[in-house]
């Protein structure tokens, strides 16, 4: 998947923070309901403005940034 394709970052909307374009619902947000165990339908349910495909661009968002982090080591 592309998340580009679905996911914004405008300096105007939520300080820049990452979001699904066409919303403010940021990439955070979405992550977060997910952390605290709520499902894609009760997601889905909660914010009518998201589809299935704004939540699984939302973690191929969080899983190339954690891929590009460089490792520090001491």
């Amino acid at each position: 998947m592309d998340y580009r394709e679905y996911i914004e970052i405008n300096p105007a909307i939520r300080f820049g923070r990452p979001c699904v374009k066409g919303t403010r619902i940021s990439v955070y947000d979405v992550l977060g309901w997910l952390a605290s165990g709520m499902t894609y339908e009760e997601i889905l349910a909660d914010f009518p403005q998201l589809k299935q495909e704004h939540i699984l661009a939302c973690l191929a968002y969080a899983a190339d940034k954690e891929r590009k982090v460089k490792v520090v080591t001491s």
